[in-house]
């Protein structure tokens, strides 16, 4: 599955809050419809068996509560995608990698095939259909979110190269697969951000503390056997570069992935290094940008949201544009298959039952509203969960995609009316949550199924009233309009 995933360590955060964020993307042409929901640990369970791949996976019998992002079609498994567990623990899953034939071919993925009349059923490894529903709900911290996804990796094995995150009040960790049944994963330093645009990312590792203390590096164990049999690092000196060895560097990443990390990059660091022009000291196809930056200015909840719904706005690449032959040339952020973006806030300077805030979108980026949610609850309000099969304005994922197809089609004169939308909605939540969040440290009285109750109902009344809006205007701007009435 396509993906954006941006990681902003608690020093690098405004609120010094960990923050994970990530886009889910649809394939190019399809459109998978999503909702939110809480998994009771009476809902989980006990043996789990993939849909996908056919895999069987017996389950701890103590699973936490947990929030989830799961398909509003169940066809395909559940794909939980993201979410917060009741310990204030979150994690994302996925960011599709893509690797090498050297790596895949030392580690072939473990892929599902069917029965046939000659030969018996091959069961496959796990991937992201499975990975949140297998692993939110037993961990306590980030660490043993890397830790236990790290077990069963080595033992399933997996059909598919993906990158995973896990966040606690303290730490991030990033988690990326090695061909069928290796991996690696680095604690994301407090003080930067890390932007991953569907490529391997990491590009530095220290083996010798993955493989004795772990402090900020972890992997399958016998890694550096695996390295050194296959042939796999390519550099010459002493540092070892993931990226380079188990990562491709395809001339497809130029248009579809490498743009999208620049751009992130150039946002938040804008000062820092040459961005553009025949002297810049990164392109949108440079290989060599960094896994990690310490941004100029810290970052913010609105910043990230920002960044995820870009369309290369302030560059001759924006398909937006009104004129010059560079738009549309690369892949954005912010495209027309965004099915949700999720960030999962845990904040320092609030209590247990209040650290976690979920903040959620459905749809296109460039036109929907990020909408915060307190994660450690038993039930999400319906507007989020109740997601249906037709299309509908019932719900926050079709009455946002509606809005997104038509402002598109008419984005100069609808952009008025999505700004406004976003800027209100975003305004009116924080109230919400700024007023809950006093009341419960003043006088401890705990209403966060109120506060998620009226942020539902605001934006119900926000989302109708642009959506109306955006009819109007689209419908004034038909091909078939005229100005004079028929009287």
């Amino acid at each position: 599955m396509a993906c954006t995933t941006l990681l902003v360590g608690k020093n690098a955060s405004l609120s010094g809050s960990t923050m994970i964020a990530r886009n889910e993307d649809s394939g190019s042409g399809s459109y998978c419809a999503k909702k939110m929901r809480t998994v009771q640990p009476d809902e989980q369970p006990s043996v789990y068996k993939s849909v996908l791949s056919h895999c069987t996976i017996p389950l701890p019998d103590d699973p936490l509560r947990y929030t989830c992002m799961p398909n509003a079609l169940p066809h395909e498994g559940v794909w939980g995608a993201a979410g917060v567990n009741q310990v204030n623990v979150a994690m994302t899953a996925t960011e599709t990698l893509t690797s090498n034939a050297r790596v895949l071919g030392a580690d072939p993925l473990v892929r599902y095939v069917a029965a046939t009349k000659d030969q018996p059923e091959v069961i496959g490894g796990i991937g992201e259909e499975d990975i949140v529903t297998l692993t939110l709900p037993y961990i306590h911290s980030a660490r043993e979110g890397v830790m236990r996804l790290g077990m069963l990796h080595e033992e399933y094995g997996t059909y598919e190269m993906n990158g995973i995150a896990f966040q606690d009040i303290d730490e991030i960790w990033w988690f990326e697969t090695v061909g069928g049944h290796h991996w690696i994963a680095r604690r994301v330093p407090d003080d930067v951000y890390v932007v991953m645009p569907n490529q391997l990312g990491i590009d530095f590792f220290d083996l010798k503390d993955a493989l004795n203390q772990g402090k900020e590096y972890l992997c399958s164990k016998d890694l550096k056997e695996f390295i050194e049999k296959n042939h796999l690092d390519v550099l010459v000196n002493d540092t070892f570069n993931p990226r380079h060895a188990f990562g491709s560097h395809s001339d497809a990443d130029h248009v579809y992935n490498t743009p999208r990390a620049w751009y992130m990059c150039r946002y938040f660091n804008p000062h820092t290094f040459s961005w553009d022009g025949c002297h810049a000291d990164y392109t949108p196809e440079a290989d060599n940008l960094p896994w990690s930056l310490k941004p100029e200015r810290k970052i913010s909840v609105e910043d990230v949201k920002y960044i995820l719904s870009s369309h290369y706005q302030g560059t001759p690449y924006n398909p937006y544009a009104k004129s010059g032959d560079l738009r549309g040339k690369y892949r954005s952020i912010g495209i027309n298959r965004n099915n949700f973006l999720s960030l999962s806030e845990i904040r320092p300077d609030m209590p247990q039952e209040m650290q976690a805030i979920e903040w959620v979108a459905f749809g296109s980026n460039v036109f929907n509203a990020f909408v915060p949610l307190y994660a450690n609850i038993d039930h999400v309000p319906a507007y989020f969960a109740n997601t249906t099969h037709t299309v509908t304005t019932d719900n926050f994922y079709w009455a946002n995609r509606i809005i997104g197809a038509l402002a598109d089609a008419h984005y100069d004169h609808c952009r008025q009316h999505i700004e406004r939308y976003q800027e209100t909605v975003a305004a009116k939540a924080r109230e919400i949550i700024n007023r809950f969040d006093a009341l419960y440290l003043s006088d401890h009285i705990l209403k966060t199924k109120e506060a998620n109750q009226e942020i539902e109902q605001m934006v119900r009344e926000e989302t109708q009233k642009v959506l109306d809006k955006v009819l109007k205007t689209a419908s004034d701007h038909m091909r078939n309009a005229y100005a004079r009435s028929d009287a």
